[in-house]
């Protein structure tokens, strides 16, 4: 189903919080997640593991009996989250494009791959840009996503299909797949997952969001882990809590103070190296490390020596774009949406490939359609 913005505010009876763009938000409730001792081994998921068998590139772990676990808070914590039913979010405009191009293919392909072996008969939410959704970051970041090519209407000539934009197309799609589609007029996909996220795990869910992009690292958490495609590798892979600590170790709290640093290439956010090239990951992680978030770290350069001389130079000389920067990367969670019990039933798959491949012969058709024009 088409979640319209009407519907969205009158028939769901939606409730708003107040976003205040000018105060560097804490992180929600659901995310404060305690860091304990370094992980050990064991608990860092992998597709070598041999205690669970791949598919498909996908990690199956073993069950397990919570009477017979014997071992550390975390082992127990983990099998008590994977007991807990999954909701999957499906951001749909990254996987549209083959790198940077504009592709129907691309979400054939991802789509396929990620309903036959990721999300099964688990629940999935798709989400959709609205229109003007880059417009409330563009305002502070002119730069923001503007290199990002949108495509153009799709247009089929056979009788079976009526003139209509790609993402109609894409979303009557996933509508016969048992998938809803939310897609709000002026809101980023990204902020309405995240104001979803929330929702979903008050009510007891653990949550995979499907998505390549790194935005969503900053929601990571013992119930929320990330699915990504994988280009190269023709798959999906997930992404982890226990991942996350393995290659940065800090915790995903701090993701969005180090990304407000080293800012973000492929949404046009420009990080501090671009001025101080020596100022990188390695010196970043440091001090977020350090001293906690990115406003712990500006008030104490404000006041006091934190670094060398060019990290104390660049920290009270561009606190005001390290401070935009968190502006324009903090997932919102007030967006006024929300959740559907009928949304989280378990989803019928019969149809899958026959609707998946419906939709490959129209592409096809259209194809063909247009070489014989030129010819």
């Amino acid at each position: 189903m088409m979640v319209d913005v009407l519907e969205a505010r009158i028939a769901m009876g939606m409730c708003v919080g107040v976003h205040n763009p000018t105060t560097l938000r804490s992180a929600p409730s659901f995310m404060r997640t305690k860091l304990r001792a370094k992980p050990s081994a064991a608990l860092i998921a992998s597709s070598s593991r041999t205690e669970g068998r791949t598919v498909g590139g996908l990690l199956l772990q073993p069950k397990h009996d919570l009477n017979e676990v014997k071992g550390d808070d975390d082992t127990v914590n983990n099998i008590i989250t994977k007991k807990k039913k999954r909701v999957f979010f499906l951001d749909v405009n990254p996987i549209c494009y083959d790198g940077s191009t504009p592709s129907l293919h691309s979400f054939a392909h991802w789509i396929s791959l990620f309903f036959s072996e990721v999300s099964l008969t688990d629940p999935v939410i798709a989400v959709i840009d609205g229109e003007g959704a880059h417009e409330y970051r563009k305002q502070m970041l002119p730069s923001y996503k503007a290199h990002r090519r949108k495509f153009s209407p799709w247009v089929s000539e056979s009788a079976k299909a009526p003139i209509r934009r790609s993402y109609q197309l894409i979303s009557d799609t996933l509508t016969k797949c048992n998938v809803p589609v939310v897609k709000i007029p002026g809101e980023e996909a990204d902020d309405v997952v995240a104001t979803l996220v929330e929702q979903v795990l008050e009510m007891g869910y653990r949550v995979a969001i499907a998505s390549p992009d790194k935005d969503f690292k900053q929601l990571i958490c013992q119930d929320v882990q990330l699915v990504m495609p994988l280009p190269d590798l023709k798959r999906w892979s997930f992404y982890t809590f226990n991942h996350y600590i393995a290659q940065y170790k800090c915790d995903p709290l701090s993701d969005l103070s180090l990304r407000c640093i080293l800012g973000d290439e492929a949404d046009g956010v420009p990080g501090i190296q671009h001025v101080v090239p020596g100022f990188g990951m390695k010196t970043a992680l440091k001090l977020i490390k350090k001293h906690g978030s990115l406003e712990n770290l500006l008030s104490a350069a404000a006041v006091r020596t934190v670094g060398k001389p060019y990290v104390q130079d660049a920290l009270t000389k561009h606190a005001s774009h390290f401070r935009r920067n968190y502006h324009v990367l903090s997932l919102r969670r007030d967006v006024n949406i929300r959740i559907q019990a009928e949304w989280l039933h378990k989803r019928h798959t019969q149809n899958d490939s026959e609707i998946i491949s419906s939709f490959l012969d129209l592409l096809e058709e259209t194809r063909s359609s247009k070489m014989l024009k030129r010819v």
